[in-house]
């Protein structure tokens, strides 16, 4: 027998039979506990959408009960596929990206991807190094959300690879996105504060290298001007972190001015979180001397004292609309796939 024909045999032969699970369990046998056909199976493993939503968690299920696992190396040298979505996240330690990843991981597993998160840094060197990941096959598509000023800078030389952007956006760079709107966000917020009868009301931002940056300290300052009041330099800040400490570092410095301001806006969560700490080590009570406003709503926001009046991103939604656009463009890759804005709301408790 030829060399060949041994290899066409083999071809042959593997074809017929369905791939095995470590522990013997058949792809017919997670047919037979879904109550559904092998091909419905095969499907909802290859991610097809043209299954309902419900039959499709029924197989997952059976998926997860029976221990079946697919032979992802023999599937990929099949299709040209690695089934795998890279997301590219800027700081691992701020909290607003974990219920992000979580929206993504959980579309894509519903389309038998598996999800690699990235940790960039916000480096143009280290996003570029996932990029090539993309352009030499080892993975089909990635989500970023990094700064707009990356995604710019790569744009050029990216713009024809599977990727969206999620957060961060720039609409001329050419890829499908999703966000909210961060400039009206921002006015709701000092919109609210005014409302509550402050006048000084200062801004804590982060790098404006970030387009939300950038945007949000324009709703602050067109909100103050359109109110008939002029903005004070003294009271914003621009930081280079979003962590906890630099929040409370730039609330005492803020608050310790001769005349301080009685509210403070702080861009993220985490800053504002790291604002009441900071402004009770100088001996400043919230809200009753300075009230202050947070954005993104993540989970701590409501369990700290006071709980944290803020702008609500919807984060899961956010992530699962970006993994969608990205199963999109795979599927169709000369399609026109939009842009999103989702909606973003206030939530009003005790600290403003």
């Amino acid at each position: 027998m030829s060399r060949s024909s041994s290899r066409t045999d083999s071809t042959s032969a593997s074809s017929v039979r369905p791939p095995r699970a470590a522990e013997g369990v058949s792809i017919a046998g997670v047919a037979e506990q879904a109550g559904v056909s092998v091909a419905t199976v095969s499907r909802v493993l290859n991610g097809h959408e043209n299954v309902r939503p419900a039959t499709r968690d029924k197989v997952l299920a059976a998926i997860d009960a029976s221990g079946y696992r697919v032979n992802e190396l023999a599937r990929n040298l099949r299709t040209a596929e690695s089934r795998l979505l890279l997301t590219m996240v800027p700081d691992f330690g701020n909290p607003f990206y974990a219920e992000i990843v979580r929206g993504i991981d959980s579309v894509a597993r519903q389309h038998g991807y598996f999800m690699l998160l990235c940790d960039t840094g916000a480096d143009p060197g280290r996003e570029r190094s996932y990029f090539d990941l993309l352009q030499r096959r080892r993975a089909d598509g990635a989500i970023c959300l990094d700064p707009a000023t990356i995604q710019q800078a790569l744009g050029e030389a990216s713009s024809a690879l599977p990727w969206v952007a999620c957060c961060e956006f720039d609409p001329s760079v050419g890829v499908p996105y999703v966000g909210i709107d961060n400039y009206r966000a921002a006015g709701d917020a000092v919109r609210h504060l005014l409302a509550r009868g402050h006048r000084r009301i200062g801004l804590i931002n982060s790098d404006v290298d970030y387009l939300y940056a950038r945007q949000r300290q324009q709703g602050y300052l067109d909100a103050l001007t359109e109110a008939g009041i002029a903005p004070d330099e003294r009271w914003r800040m621009n930081l280079n972190s979003l962590d906890y400490q630099a929040g409370a570092s730039a609330a005492a410095t803020l608050a310790q001015q001769p005349q301080a301001p009685s509210a403070i806006f702080a861009v993220s969560d985490t800053l504002a979180i790291g604002v009441i700490h900071g402004l009770r080590s100088v001996g400043k009570r919230v809200p009753d001397d300075i009230a202050v406003v947070g954005f993104d709503d993540i989970s701590l926001a409501a369990q700290i004292d006071p709980p944290l009046t803020t702008i609500a991103q919807p984060m899961r939604e956010l992530g699962e609309t970006a993994a969608r656009l990205l199963l999109q463009r795979l599927a169709n890759p000369l399609a026109n796939v939009p842009g999103v804005l989702l909606p973003h709301r206030l939530v009003i408790r005790g600290s403003a």
